[in-house]
C-alpha cells in the first residue's frame, strides 16, 4: 500500500466523521475518481440527482465525498482549474436544482494556476451567472471556470496549505 493512498483514504474518512459530528450522513463514493473534469461533473451531477429525487442509492439528506484528480483539455483562452471546471459542469448538469449544493478543491490550495483553491456551487448559482450577464456554457467552453466562480464571489480561496493529498468533492443534498 502506498503512503499516497492511505493519506487519501483517511483525509476522505476524516470529512465523513466532520460530516457525521455536524449531523448529517456522509458516503464515500471513492477516493481515485479520475477522468476529464466536465465529464465527472456530470457524473457526479447524475448521482446526485437520483439521491435527491428518488433516494437512491442514498436517501437525502446527505454528503457524497470523493476524490481523485482530474484532468482538464484546454480548448480555450479562459482562466481556470480542474476542480472549477468540474464544478462549472456539475452546475450545468444540475440546472439549478433547489436541493444540492457543492464544493470543490484542490488540498493544496491551488487549482491550476490561480490562488483559488477551488468554488462553491449552490441552487442559485446559474440564476445570479445568468443575471449577472455571464453565459455558464460559453465560460465552461473557454475553460473559464476562475472568471465564473470568481464573478460571482464563489471562489474559495485557502492560500497554500502544503499539503497535496488529492482534489476534494462534497456534495450535500437536503431534505
Amino acid at each position: 500500500m502506498h503512503a499516497h493512498n492511505f493519506s487519501r483514504r483517511r483525509w476522505l474518512r476524516s470529512a465523513g466523521q466532520a460530516a457525521l459530528a455536524a449531523g448529517w450522513t456522509a458516503h464515500i463514493l471513492g477516493d481515485a475518481i479520475e477522468g476529464e473534469a466536465r465529464d465527472v461533473g456530470k457524473v457526479l451531477a447524475g448521482i446526485a440527482l437520483q439521491v435527491a429525487q428518488h433516494n437512491q442509492p442514498f436517501t437525502a439528506p446527505c454528503i457524497l465525498l470523493s476524490g481523485g484528480e482530474t484532468t482538464v483539455t484546454v480548448r480555450g483562452q479562459g482562466s481556470g482549474g480542474r476542480n472549477v471546471e468540474c464544478l462549472l459542469s456539475m452546475a450545468l448538469a444540475l440546472g439549478g436544482h433547489p436541493r444540492i449544493h457543492a464544493l470543490t478543491g484542490d488540498t493544496d490550495g491551488v487549482d491550476g494556476q490561480a490562488e483559488v483553491a477551488g468554488a462553491y456551487l449552490g441552487p442559485d448559482t446559474l440564476q445570479r451567472a445568468w443575471s449577472m450577464g455571464l453565459s455558464p456554457q460559453e465560460m465552461l467552453t473557454n475553460n473559464d471556470g476562475h472568471s465564473f466562480f470568481g464573478t460571482l464571489g464563489d471562489a474559495v480561496v485557502t492560500g497554500p496549505t502544503l499539503t497535496n493529498v488529492n482534489d476534494f468533492r462534497a456534495i450535500l443534498i437536503t431534505a
